[in-house]
């Protein structure tokens, strides 16, 4: 694995977190760097950090805090 390839997933939490659960991956960015975006997209779909999960959370949260008013009304 290169040093920059090292830099990016020591930086992040999550890609530590991930790459110890699935420790298949260190195989895979060992052999090619290039597999790091497939990396990051399971890590992302894992967590729930899409950009479709963060608007179903937001999307929540205006529902509740619509509720909240509701019911203080």
């Amino acid at each position: 694995m290169n040093l920059n390839l090292q830099y990016r997933i020591k930086s992040n939490p999550n890609y530590i977190r991930f790459l110890r659960e699935n420790s298949l991956w260190y195989k895979y960015l060992n052999r090619s760097p290039n597999y790091f975006a497939q990396f990051e997209n399971e890590m992302k779909v894992k967590y729930k950090l899409t950009s479709k999960d963060k608007l179903d959370r937001f999307s929540e949260n205006i529902d509740r805090v619509s509720q909240l008013i509701d019911i203080f009304s």
